[in-house]
């Protein structure tokens, strides 16, 4: 699948912003099991996103570092 290159350098933060907002809204609502659900879903946007902003640049770094010693050679 293919996402254009703003949406895609976009999408950790989002999904960090979503867990956010999910977060907030379980701490509001105190009726039924919607608390419980929205802090779930909060929580994985939240991990979701910081996993994916921790791989992204851990891949950058490491390219950078093999194209910099790729150059030295």
């Amino acid at each position: 699948m293919w996402i254009a290159r703003p949406v895609y350098e976009f999408l950790p933060y989002l999904y960090m912003v979503a867990g956010a907002l999910f977060l907030a809204a379980s701490w509001y609502l105190t009726e039924g099991a919607w608390p419980l659900l929205l802090l779930g879903a909060g929580a994985l946007c939240l991990i979701a996103g910081l996993v994916l902003w921790l791989r992204r640049r851990d891949y950058r770094t490491a390219q950078s570092e093999y194209n910099s010693r790729s150059l030295d050679d």
